[in-house]
Parts: structure tokens; C-alpha cells; sequence
């Protein structure tokens, strides 16, 4: 896995070749980063189905859970078809603003 740190998230990619087991290990992990707001970038393994995406549902679950952000990078999914549980968005910058939004949101107590 590679991280990469930035001023209110860190970006966490996969180095191997399965979507699968890199959502599985994140969410063995998760621990380790409880207390960061998180983009996971999945942009790299291109077009993903729902039930691949569905892998990330728990962590992001059990991160929002914790006051902290979790966004999934993917630009193939159709945004239509994700649950509200799990947020997923095109690109970087989408990530980031959303994380902003959210951070904001949580300031004001909501």
C-alpha cells in the first residue's frame, strides 16, 4: 500500500492487482488510521461493479462512524447505483472538496 499525506487526509493506493483483498486489508487496518480522513484511490483497476465497491461499505461505515471522512476515487462506477453509506467520486479534487464539505459540516454540529 502506499500513503501519501496531505494537510486534513491522506490518500491511501493499492500496489498490488485485487480490489478485493485491498479492501480486506484496509479494514483489518483500519486502526492504524482512525484518525485521518481517508480518500482510497481506486482509479487505477478502471471499471469496478458494485459488488467490488461494496467491499469498502463496512470501513467507510466504521470510519464515518468515528467523526472522520472516507472517500472512494473511482470514475466508472455508476453513482447512481451506490448506497448512501459508501461515498464515491470521480477524482482527487471531488475527494478533497467533499472532505472539506464534510469537515465544515462537523464543525457546525451537524
Amino acid at each position: 500500500m502506499h500513503t501519501e499525506k496531505k494537510d486534513n487526509y491522506i490518500i491511501l493506493r493499492d500496489q498490488k492487482d485485487d480490489v478485493v483483498d485491498f479492501a480486506q486489508y484496509l479494514t483489518k487496518i483500519q486502526k492504524s488510521f482512525e484518525n485521518e480522513n481517508v480518500v482510497i484511490d481506486i482509479q487505477k483497476y478502471g471499471k469496478l461493479n458494485l459488488e467490488e465497491l461494496l467491499k469498502f461499505l463496512e470501513l467507510s461505515f466504521t470510519h464515518r462512524k468515528g467523526k472522520k471522512s472516507l472517500v472512494v476515487v473511482n470514475d466508472t462506477i455508476n453513482i447512481d447505483a451506490v448506497p448512501d453509506e459508501i461515498h464515491v467520486v470521480p477524482t482527487l479534487q471531488e475527494a478533497e472538496d467533499l472532505i472539506g464539505l464534510e469537515e465544515i459540516e462537523r464543525d457546525l454540529g451537524f
